[in-house]
């Protein structure tokens, strides 16, 4: 018998059962709401089974059917993949789908552009983002929620490979009125006297943290946040420095207030940006031509304010 199903409506399927919502499936794969829970009745009613339980408050749940089902899906789909993927290969061509994974630090500066040229060199393949922190990009390339993750060489695990594209050193954020606002760079001594806006993400601040620790200076940590506009506009009006690597391309705070970037001089270790994959992962030509594409566009300095990484 022909099958009565599609396999659009499997991955709207898996990802009702990995969001636990439909609105937020709907977000996840860029669909109506009703078109994902007009697939997920369909679903049921070829298979017979109830897939979902309804809850007004708390969304949906996967009964234990759906949760059977939802495995051998996850392997269905995989096993579609792996055919376009071997088609691509066959012809010469590359086309599907992929999922990118980028630190939602420097996301907003580097990832729509990334995808804008990579969707023009190759127009037939989709894809889609998702910010994430850093501890986020290593679940999600563990359980193949993202292919590739754009992020920075922060406490790597073994289990994933990292390719270095580009070296961010860091800079002191400081507010028009802070006592080191006219200074052409300063030392982490020097910053180790004032409140601190620390950008309190997994790993990152760690990282940020190191500075003080190496230097056997305690820093005043006055203001915690995980947003990176709310860091720049708590500095700006004058709650603290800041510590970033990636370079803003405005000297204004969200609210518009004016903000300096100060080289830090010292030992301090730079960022590492690059591609993040999985160690074991047998890479499709999708991911293979993005990961070339990026190559491609850091050493050629597409994009702005930022500069390859040096040789060796």
């Amino acid at each position: 018998m022909p099958l009565r199903f599609t396999l659009r409506q499997l991955e709207y399927f898996v990802a009702v059962g990995e969001m636990g919502s439909i609105a937020l499936a709907s977000e996840k794969v860029s669909v109506s709401s009703p078109s994902i829970s007009a697939a997920i009745s369909q679903l049921e009613k070829e298979f017979g089974i109830p897939l979902f339980v309804r809850q007004h408050a708390q969304g949906l749940s996967l009964t234990q059917a759906g949760r059977q089902m939802l495995e051998r899906v996850q392997v269905v789909l995989s096993e579609a993949n792996a055919l376009v993927d071997l088609a691509g290969d066959i012809s010469g061509a590359v086309r599907g789908g992929l999922n990118i994974g980028c630190l939602v630090t420097f996301a907003q500066l580097v990832l729509p552009a990334v995808r804008q040229s990579f969707q023009a060199e190759f127009p037939e393949v989709r894809s889609r983002q998702t910010e994430l922190n850093q501890a986020e990009i290593f679940s999600a390339l563990r359980r193949a929620e993202i292919d590739v993750a754009l992020t920075y060489d922060l406490q790597l695990p073994a289990d994933l490979v990292f390719e270095t594209l580009l070296e961010l050193p860091p800079y002191a954020i400081i507010g028009d009125g802070h006592p080191l606002a006219g200074a052409d760079e300063v030392s982490v001594d020097d910053l180790a006297d004032h409140p601190m806006v620390l950008l309190d993400l997994p790993y990152s601040s760690e990282y940020f943290l190191s500075f003080f620790v190496s230097a056997g200076v305690p820093p005043v940590v006055a203001e915690r946040t995980r947003d990176m506009a709310v860091m720049r506009s708590l500095v700006a009006n004058g709650f603290g420095f800041s510590i970033a690597n990636v370079p803003f391309l405005s000297d204004r705070a969200p609210d518009g207030k004016p903000l300096h970037y100060i080289p830090i001089r010292g030992k301090v270790r730079p960022m590492r940006m690059g591609l993040l994959t999985p160690t074991d992962a047998d890479q499709s030509s999708v991911i293979r031509a993005f990961v070339g594409h990026c190559r491609q566009q850091y050493q050629t300095g597409a994009f702005p304010g930022l500069a390859p990484a040096e040789a060796g």
